[in-house]
């Protein structure tokens, strides 16, 4: 049997779960600094309607894809620049 068809031992588990929970972490964190970001960003502060409005709704959406672009770019510059483990 091949070192990498056996089953992964405790400790093994133990480090995939901490790097599943760290990832899950990250991307909560993410979600919010989107949420946050975006919200200020192009929501009035003094609501008037219970819905958004058109140019709200606009600025949501161009805000988002910018900010998952920049994400994946500098996920991409950080990937590249690891050394191979």
């Amino acid at each position: 049997m091949a070192a990498n068809d056996r089953p992964p031992n405790q400790m093994e588990k133990e480090q995939i779960f901490g790097m599943a929970e760290k990832e899950m972490e990250y991307r909560v964190e993410l979600f919010n600094k989107l949420t946050h970001t975006c919200f200020n960003k192009c929501i009035e502060k003094r609501y008037k309607e219970g819905e958004l409005n058109m140019g709200e709704n606009s600025c949501i959406d161009r805000c988002v894809s910018k900010y998952w672009q920049v994400t994946n770019l500098i996920g991409q510059l950080l990937g590249s620049s690891r050394p191979p483990m």
